[in-house]
């Protein structure tokens, strides 16, 4: 499906730091997103690259992609959790646990962003997830990670939001 204009709107960045074209599948019982984002050779950083067709090839730049796990962290929290933005939820990248860059994504071909919550710790003003996440390009696997995400209730009473599992 083509991005939500509510989605867009409740995002806590601009159309151009989302940077997903269609959210490709949403598994609510799997607590499972599949996106996809275009790769191209003006994303943000990638734009900047001093590019050589040998020594340093134009490619979707690292940085960005971990910039893409919070994106889809987000789309998590926002289609399978139900947390608004708008209603008073925000959320951060808390730990990277692991990362792996598998393969180098090159401008063109899309890449489908796939993040699956394997654990969700629910508090009435925090929650905290732990995703794994994969990036493909084609039939590559460009980046898998397993990072862990908070959210919380903005201005919730301090005593309520204590004693969540650590990360």
């Amino acid at each position: 499906m083509p991005l939500d204009p509510e989605f867009v709107a409740d995002c806590p960045y601009g159309p151009d730091g989302v940077l997903l074209e269609e959210i490709l599948e949403v598994d609510v019982p799997n607590s499972r997103v599949v996106a996809l984002m275009p790769t191209h050779d003006e994303l943000p950083i990638t734009r900047s690259q001093r590019a050589h067709p040998v020594r340093h090839p134009r490619h979707v730049s690292g940085g960005l992609m971990v910039h893409m796990t919070g994106i889809m962290g987000f789309v998590h929290a926002y289609y399978v959790l139900g947390l608004r933005h708008a209603d008073g939820w925000v959320g951060y990248g808390a730990r990277i646990h692991d990362a792996k860059f598998a393969a180098v994504a090159k401008p063109g071909a899309p890449m489908v962003l796939e993040v699956r919550a394997k654990k969700v710790t629910r508090g009435n003003t925090r929650v905290v997830a732990r995703y794994d996440l994969r990036m493909t390009q084609g039939d590559t696997v460009v980046y898998t990670g397993d990072q862990s995400a908070l959210f919380f209730l903005v201005g919730a009473d301090a005593e309520t939001a204590q004693a969540l599992p650590a990360l």
